[in-house]
């Protein structure tokens, strides 16, 4: 009964691939249903490997945070974690070590998306199980993705600023996140496009704040200096937009300007916080991913299925109007 189960298991996932994605010989020669067969159900045993870009920042720690209380719920499941600490070449090496553990099931969060892509197909044509979270890599040679849809958010940002903070017109300052990671490339695209409605605002500056904030804080410092009116400062993650705060602050600036950041944790440093203390005007919410990256994890090694191929999830604008209830609502126990 198994063996006819992972055979059935093998030629849906096979017939997905082909239908999906612009195929490859390397993806039709049999990367996906070898995968298949990591699959041992539900009385298997199964080794997961989860390889972070980062824990410096608050969105990766709870997005770790958030995979080990979903593994808790699976006896199966026994998860690694690896910290690349922001180094490419870290990340790969991390990866190739789960390779040569001969882990069940790999997901990773790349810090970048070219530097990663080689050695996430390696492990995908090994037949290793691949769910990539939140920043995407090159190609098609993974499982899944599961991610928010990061123009989308993007362009929800710059509506907020072109219809809310500065119907009239102004100057913004963006602090972007890394270079080369997708989600700032797109939280930048999604931005720019919006604000095209309101012809009256003007992207007057940039800086790279590489998602953290003590970076964004000496970004925004240069940013103040250089430009005596600033109106309005995007950030691609809540702790920049908190550094950009802090920054203007020390100067005795924040009060003529407006902060906005993304990422919207429901922890006590978060960004829901900061938008109900007052310090953001707003944030949106990008869900960590760990609750459903475990959840595609138990469906193909336990349940011998398939997965989505991509999986978005949605985001909403959190301001001075909804914070203290949903901060309520997503961390009762404060």
């Amino acid at each position: 009964m198994r063996s006819l189960r992972i055979s059935l298991a093998a030629t849906a996932v096979t017939a997905l691939v082909l239908a999906g994605c612009g195929t490859t010989s390397e993806r039709t020669s049999g990367a996906s249903p070898e995968a298949s067969k990591s699959c041992k159900g539900a009385d298997g045993k199964y080794t997961i490997g989860m390889s972070q870009a980062n824990v410096a920042e608050p969105y990766r720690q709870r997005m770790d945070d958030d995979i080990r209380a979903a593994a808790k719920e699976v006896p199966q499941f026994d998860v690694k974690f690896a910290d690349a600490a922001q180094d490419n070449a870290k990340q790969v090496a991390d990866v190739e070590n789960y390779i040569t553990q001969q882990i069940d099931l790999l997901i990773i969060s790349p810090n970048e998306a070219k530097p990663l892509t080689a050695v996430v197909k390696k492990a995908y044509d090994k037949g290793i199980p691949v769910i990539v979270l939140d920043r995407k890599v090159e190609g098609d040679a993974y499982t899944g993705f599961i991610g928010g849809d990061n123009v989308q958010i993007g362009s929800e940002a710059g509506k907020y600023v072109a219809e809310k903070l500065l119907p009239s017109g102004g100057n913004v300052v963006e602090l972007k996140g890394l270079a080369g990671a997708t989600p700032q490339a797109e939280r930048h695209q999604g931005f720019m496009d919006a604000i095209k409605a309101n012809p009256k605002i003007k992207v007057i500056a940039d800086a790279s704040g590489d998602w953290l904030r003590e970076k964004g804080q000496a970004q925004m410092d240069a940013l103040l200096k250089a430009n005596p009116k600033i109106d309005v400062v995007y950030a691609h993650n809540d702790p920049m937009a908190e550094g950009a705060y802090l920054a203007a602050k020390a100067v005795g600036r924040e009060k003529e300007m407006k902060f906005i950041g993304i990422d919207a944790l429901p922890i006590p440093s978060g960004g829901i916080k900061a938008v109900e203390q007052g310090r953001l005007s707003a944030t949106f919410t990008y869900p960590t991913n760990g609750k459903e990256a475990i959840a595609a994890a138990k469906k193909i090694l336990v349940d011998c299925g398939t997965v989505e191929r991509s999986q978005i999830l949605p985001t909403r604008l959190i301001d001075a109007s909804n914070a203290a209830k949903i901060y309520a609502e997503e961390n009762p126990t404060g």
